[in-house]
């Protein structure tokens, strides 16, 4: 009987915060993002295409994703005290991971301006860490 028995999903970075955080999670999505896009742009085959859209915008969500968990779980008042741009950097590059940008498009400049903030989110991260 335990093999038709329900089933419950469950999906957290950390329930229990293990303290392991790092803005590399972000930035590795977004690499594979540009590295779609480029790839998207040299084919021609349709199938290929829409694999290719559907997972950019998979990765797209798990930039976001990252970012988040980093500015929930990881920054404190006193980091966004020191570092006043961070809450403003933080949604900015969500924002560019969204809709409007790597998920809904196929520019690679977009891509670049995601990586931007995600490295410009990465030194207040070690920053904050050395402290």
């Amino acid at each position: 009987m335990r093999l038709f028995a329900p089933t419950v999903d469950v999906e957290a970075h950390c329930d229990l915060p293990c303290g392991v955080y790092d803005p590399a999670q972000a930035r590795i999505e977004a690499e594979s993002i540009k590295a779609v896009i480029a790839k998207v742009a040299d084919s021609d085959d349709p199938d290929f295409r829409t694999r290719a859209v559907l997972i950019k915008e998979q990765r797209s969500e798990l930039v976001k994703h990252h970012l988040w968990v980093l500015w929930t779980d990881y920054f404190k008042p006193p980091h966004f005290e020191k570092y006043p741009q961070l809450h403003t950097l933080v949604n900015e590059a969500t924002k560019l991971a969204g809709a409007a940008g790597t998920k809904g498009s196929l520019d690679a400049e977009v891509a670049d301006q995601l990586l931007a903030k995600i490295d410009e989110i990465a030194e207040i991260f070690w920053e904050t860490k050395k402290a």
